[in-house]
């Protein structure tokens, strides 16, 4: 209830008080003031109550509820006589007031956090981008998995490509049997630079016992030109094998992991295909309602997304699957050929034929004491 205060009236003035009374009685009513300040509205007066108030308002007051401005209550002290004070409005204790005006001309660039904080807008817009890609990825993730394990025991469908599923376990088997040859050529090559070097250290002993037993000399020179013979063929032969061991690498551990790279996207398209036209499927096998088909229409865009997706990928591995076996046939032609030539070159004492091998493949050797090239050649 709102609280009016009067003072005392002067029992000499009965004009006056005659027409304070009929002020009162032509204004607003106890309970429309209540009403309106707990709704935190103006009060409307009346034409006449407010041609009354006029001739004793000191200054312009906006027509609303009367509010006592001191202990004088409606009147005010001074010279000039009894007058009306300017009445405000004051917002009720229940309504919400903002602290912050959300006008102005950066209004667009911030906003505000619940505690009354400042936030850049593109801060908020990257928050929000990072939380809906989260979200999208554990929908993703979890179907997936569904999908997996429903296929893993044997109770989920699965897209079945049996031409492309035999030419991609026939990659992998390849690839597995092409490690093994490299591993072994590897360990050749280990074991013939071992023997190598022996040769080297075996020639240099012969040639200093040379220096030292005159009645053994040409015997010892002998065997130190063998040795040293044996040296340099087993260098180029050396070459040969690194040659093929890099060229084996390149294609086993490059050229094959991209193409199997390409094939584990592939199989993972096609288990978020199936997890999505499962779940399109379960969607459009159920009830027909309105809010099933918001839901139905969701699923059937997500699938066809995937769909697009998988027949892209499977296109992909069948052009790469062609193409690594036309580079596989001709590379290993090439290696097979080069080793077959340096071995039984190189073990059947033919050393022309060992640096002509070389020279038909383009193996340039490197010579321990060899002279670097100068920077321009370089």
């Amino acid at each position: 209830m709102t609280d009016v205060r009067t003072s005392p009236i002067p029992p000499d003035d009965d004009n006056f008080e005659r027409d304070l009374q009929e002020m009162l009685d032509d204004g607003p009513s106890l309970n429309e003031v209540t009403s309106n300040v707990q709704g935190g509205t103006p009060n409307s007066v009346s034409a006449t109550f407010a041609e009354k108030v006029g001739p004793f308002s000191a200054g312009t007051s906006s027509p609303g509820t009367l509010s006592s401005s001191g202990p004088g209550g409606i009147y005010g002290s001074g010279s000039a006589g009894p007058r009306l004070t300017r009445s405000y409005t004051v917002p009720p204790a229940t309504s919400n007031v903002p602290l912050t005006n959300s006008g102005g001309s950066g209004s667009h660039s911030t906003g505000n956090s619940p505690n009354g904080d400042f936030i850049p807008k593109s801060v908020s817009l990257t928050a929000q981008s990072k939380i809906e890609t989260i979200r999208e990825w554990s929908v993703n993730t979890f179907k997936t998995t569904k999908q997996f394990i429903s296929e893993r025991f044997g109770k989920g469908s699965r897209t079945v490509d049996l031409e492309m599923e035999t030419s991609i376990e026939a990659l992998r088997d390849t690839q597995r049997k092409y490690a093994h040859i490299l591993r072994l050529a590897r360990a050749m090559s280990s074991h013939f630079y071992n023997v190598v070097q022996t040769q080297k250290a075996l020639g240099e002993g012969f040639s200093e016992l040379a220096q030292k037993s005159p009645e053994l000399q040409e015997e010892f020179i002998y065997n130190c030109e063998t040795q040293r013979t044996l040296v340099k063929n087993g260098e180029i032969l050396l070459g040969a094998l690194n040659f093929f061991i890099s060229s084996v690498n390149t294609l086993c551990h490059k050229t094959m992991e991209d193409t199997l790279l390409t094939v584990k996207n592939y199989e993972t398209a096609r288990l978020e295909y199936d997890a999505y036209r499962t779940d399109f499927e379960s969607i459009e096998s159920g009830p027909r309602e309105a809010a099933t088909q918001v839901k139905m229409q969701d699923a059937k865009r997500k699938f066809e997304e995937h769909k697009i997706k998988f027949d892209r990928l499977r296109s992909d591995v069948q052009i790469k699957l062609r193409f690594l076996d036309e580079n596989r046939i001709k590379v290993m032609h090439k290696q097979l050929l080069l080793f077959h030539n340096a071995i039984s070159a190189y073990f059947s004492g033919n050393a022309s034929a060992l640096e002509a091998t070389l020279k038909q493949f383009n193996i340039q050797l490197k010579r321990p004491n060899a002279e670097k090239p100068s920077w321009i050649e370089s």
